[in-house]
């Protein structure tokens, strides 16, 4: 006596569902009905099974790791115009894309003025390595140099420094547009000394590595802090016109000829 294809239907999905393999359940109906127009070998069939549940569960991976790493915007290096910084090493840009920098715990920093892209490749590289596989954390300096500030005064430095150093990427935008309290730089230095060849760092600033110890307050601090960062590392220096500028000129509201002396 055969089964019939209603109860085999209800217990192939109730096989689904028990296993997880929530794609397949969702789209059971339609991957039978493909196969059975393209007339797929058992082979195939499974290989499409296979194929549709690992996208799928890639889907969903990169998705909750971009929410987990709290990027500022949606930016990806598809959307950068690197014509426009022809400075740029766009094979550096391309290789860090691969995530490699991350296996081998290099640091990655971004010199350049504001306007110029720094955040965008910052944003883009972090995206990248969510798709590879990484954890990813996105924070501000201030933000991040707040946040241990009120943890210290809590008595739970400890515990936020090891939230910090825990993902595989942590990337700091916009370090040095502000000055650094004494104890802030301290409590930065502890930071990245427990990164140090164990994570990776990226981070964006507008002030060249000669100008980090005004930006410290504390020359050998300073000096400290860049050893770790620089050991290991990868950097990109950005010299070009701003990306909001350009805007702004073409849309008007910057005259792009000087007015005249006189």
């Amino acid at each position: 006596m055969t089964t019939s294809p209603t109860l085999v239907r209800a217990r192939i999905a109730e096989g689904l569902r028990r296993l997880h393999l929530s794609s397949l359940e969702e789209r059971l109906d339609a991957l039978l009905s493909d196969a059975a127009r393209r007339e797929m070998t058992f082979l195939d069939f499974l290989d499409t099974l296979l194929t549709e549940e690992l996208s799928s569960k890639q889907r969903k991976r990169v998705t909750m790791g971009i929410s987990i790493a709290h990027f500022p915007a949606i930016k990806t290096l598809e959307e950068f115009d690197f014509k426009f910084q022809p400075s740029i090493d766009q094979k550096l840009v391309r290789e860090l894309a691969t995530g490699r920098f991350i296996a081998n715990a290099e640091n990655v920093v971004l010199f350049g003025p504001p306007g110029v892209g720094k955040t965008h490749l910052a944003i883009a590289l972090g995206r990248a390595a969510v798709e590879a596989g990484h954890s990813v954390l996105f924070e501000s300096a201030t933000a991040l140099l707040a946040a241990l500030a009120r943890a210290e005064a809590d008595g739970k430095l400890d515990e936020k420094l090891r939230f910090y150093v825990k993902p595989k990427l942590l990337v700091l935008d916009e370090l040095g547009y502000l000055p650094f309290e004494r104890r802030s730089a301290h409590l930065f230095f502890q930071l990245v000394a427990r990164r140090y060849e164990r994570a990776s760092t990226l981070i964006t600033t507008n002030q060249v590595v000669t100008q980090w110890g005004a930006v410290f307050g504390d020359e050998v601090l300073a000096a400290a802090i860049l050893d770790r960062l620089l050991h290991h590392s990868h950097t990109l220096v950005i010299q070009g016109e701003s990306f909001r500028l350009k805007q702004k000129r073409k849309a008007g509201l910057v005259n792009t000829v000087p007015p005249r002396a006189g």
